[in-house]
């Protein structure tokens, strides 16, 4: 046994580096009959053993078919990028850098940041992964869901040949990111023998990736590349250049293609050079990903509500193609607007195959001349994975079938109204169309949060139990559910326990199920935080409205007008009197008490923590009327660091700033003792 388990050790150790060399390096050593034999003999060990390595290549076949996607939460959150699509954009951008570093070194004299040098990275259309490695091992892979929280997709990612099971670093966890691919040469074989062809490479590799069958994402032969080391614990870089050289000395696989720059001004014909090699790499990129490589300068500049001020994608240019305008049909929005899909002929873009198009109303079709233009060439664009749009014919003076104008609604056969470029529909109450698509906007996540709830339930509440305005979903009962089609007891008591739930969402969201005409989620947060109380916002005029950010006349007149519809009001009034709350949501300060150490202080959280996580903590301290910062400063009271505490503490100490290490004392201060 011990003889069969060192000569198993010994397989791993050579089929892994020949792995490695093979699809990483693209240097292969041994011929793929050779590795074949060693495959084959690991595979008879390992069934006469009954055991196998934890990091031994057969694990790579994928296994049985999962029941479903686990969470899991990032160790530290996966940021989206800002986008720039032009050379204003990208110096605009540079100029805030610039900008930014200035005012820091301005404040902080003593130790200022360095001028700043930039790096630039492709930017993969694939999946995006979090790995996270547990002394040496890999323990989960992810996608990146929300930023906070993604999908559980480790038996999928360990089918990925490139992707080492095991790392060096076996002391500690880290998390890294990169993009799960389907190489074109793959896809290309795949679809010769495939019974079923993949349409496109980004596609197929999101698709296998969240296929809850790994021998499917087995299959596929997927690739990835890495590009971050977003948690450590217990190591620390100070710049993009060591992060890299880590990720690379770990058998991730990176991509060889990688510029550094000090003159930001060489970055255009680097940005062109790498457009004009886009058609010939073996796998699809959208753009490229400008950042600064100094990291004492990124964790300066810091984030924003949702991106690094130190990074910024580089889109290329919409992609054009010619096609053929086959039909336009007219959709029936929630506020009544008429809107024209085309359908043209199936032609692939940027990597999708493409059959819708967007025009945007009548006077779009007119201005592009389209008119007549069914059945003629037309030239479509996609940009930033949107649906694409008609931009106009290929040949201008080509002539064909005219576009027909719909005089009445095609959901419910009212007389339309023109108003600007726009057709509407002015049945509100008796729409079908618009009257289900303001329900299932009403349920919807960033709205009332009402889960279980789909277009498919407010189509069949409208047909069947006459359910024509929000308010009546909460006067449903179990007896009227049970009796639907496909409503069993338990499906209608989750409807019923959701619309229950709904009622505690605060103001902000209440306000943003609404639909009010012209605006959308960040005005109804707005609104919410100026006012509180719906009560008084109803009864606020649109020359008041207009005092708040980013509200101009229009959208003012919408939000008055809309409180003061009699329909608009006994439609809330309803919902209130069924107990929906629509509350503001209490600052957790208010309930503070002032004699608290923490109250007013600002602190900042570093590091792991063991007793709870750095958001419990962060709520917790909120709660006693501190305020949470993500970076240190001259500002900062108190610094609590956790484990493997970085620059921060680093940082906190340089400027003297209090610090608290003793996990005992910050339980006792939070009142967990």
């Amino acid at each position: 046994m011990a003889d069969s388990l060192q000569r198993m050790t010994e397989l791993v150790a050579k089929l892994n580096e020949h792995s490695h060399r093979y699809y990483t390096e693209d240097s292969p050593t041994i011929s793929d009959k050779e590795y074949d034999l060693l495959y084959d003999e690991l595979v008879a060990l390992e069934a006469e053993t009954g055991t196998s390595l934890p990091d031994s290549p057969t694990h790579r076949v994928g296994g049985e078919i999962l029941k479903g996607f686990e969470p899991h939460r990032h160790l530290s959150r996966l940021w989206s990028l800002d986008k720039a699509q032009s050379a204003e954009d990208l110096a605009a951008w540079e100029t805030r850098v610039r900008k930014l570093i200035a005012d820091y070194n301005a404040k902080n004299p003593e130790k200022p940041l360095p001028e700043p040098e930039f790096v630039v990275e492709l930017k993969y259309d694939g999946l995006t992964l979090n790995l996270t490695y547990q002394d040496g091992q890999l323990v989960q892979a992810s996608t990146r869901g929300n930023g906070v929280v993604g999908e559980g997709i480790r038996a999928q990612v360990r089918t990925i040949r490139s992707i080492p099971l095991t790392i060096p670093f076996d002391q500690g966890t880290v998390e890294v990111q990169g993009e799960g691919i389907m190489r074109l040469s793959v896809l290309e074989r795949y679809n010769e023998t495939a019974a079923e062809p993949l349409k496109n490479a980004r596609n197929a590799a999101a698709g296998a990736l969240r296929n809850l069958d790994p021998r499917v994402t087995a299959s596929r032969k997927l690739d990835a590349f890495f590009y971050n080391v977003g948690y450590a614990e217990g190591i620390g870089f100070r710049d993009h250049r060591e992060m890299m050289d880590f990720l690379r000395g770990s058998r991730f696989p990176v991509n060889p293609y990688v510029r550094y720059f000090r003159d930001f001004s060489e970055l255009s014909s680097e940005l062109a050079q790498i457009a004009e090699r886009r058609n010939s790499l073996d796998y699809l990129i959208d753009g490229a990903v400008i950042k600064i490589v100094d990291f004492a300068t990124r964790e300066a500049l810091g984030y924003t509500d949702k991106f690094p001020r130190w990074a910024i994608a580089f889109k290329f240019e919409a992609e054009e193609t010619t096609t053929v305008l086959e039909s336009v049909s007219w959709e029936v929005g929630r506020t009544g607007k008429i809107t024209p899909l085309a359908r043209v002929e199936a032609v692939e873009l940027a990597g999708v195959t493409v059959q819708n198009c967007t025009l945007n109303n009548i006077g779009d079709i007119e201005r592009k001349n389209l008119k007549y233009g069914l059945g003629t060439r037309v030239f479509i664009r996609r940009s930033n994975d949107v649906i694409p749009e008609i931009l106009g014919k290929a040949d201008e003076s080509e002539t064909g079938q005219e576009i027909v104008y719909p005089t009445v609604c095609p959901g419910c056969g009212s007389p339309l109204e023109m108003r600007g470029a726009h057709l509407f529909c002015n049945n509100r109450l008796g729409c079908k169309p618009q009257v289900v698509a303001r329900i299932t906007h009403f349920a919807s996540r960033d709205c009332m949060d009402i889960e279980t709830f789909s277009g498919k339930t407010a189509e069949q509440l409208y047909d069947q139990l006459e359910v024509r305005d929000p308010a009546d979903l909460y006067g449903l009962t179990l007896e009227q559910l049970i009796g639907l089609e496909r409503f069993g007891e338990k499906k209608a008591a989750n409807l019923l326990a959701a619309l229950e739930k709904s009622k505690s969402r605060d103001l902000a969201a209440f306000l943003n199920a609404l639909g009010i005409p012209n605006t959308g989620k960040a005005t109804a947060k707005t609104l919410a935080d100026h006012y509180g109380d719906l009560d008084k916002l109803m009864a606020a005029e649109a020359e008041e409205l207009t005092a708040l950010p980013d509200v101009g006349g229009i959208v003012a007149e919408s939000i008055a007008g809309y409180f003061r519809d009699p329909l608009m009001q006994e439609s809330i009034a309803r919902m209130r009197a069924a107990g929906v709350k629509a509350e503001a949501e209490r600052p957790a300060a208010e309930a503070a008490d002032a004699g608290h150490p923490l109250y007013g202080k600002t602190v900042v959280l570093t590091g792991t923590l063991t007793k709870m996580t750095r958001d419990e903590a962060a709520k917790r301290l909120e709660a006693l009327g501190a305020k949470v910062s993500g970076s240190v400063s001259k500002k900062t009271d108190l610094v609590i660091a956790g484990e493997s505490a970085g620059s921060k503490l680093t940082k906190a100490r340089d400027l003297g700033v209090e610090v608290l290490e003793d996990e005992e004392e910050l339980a006792r201060l939070l009142g967990m003792e």
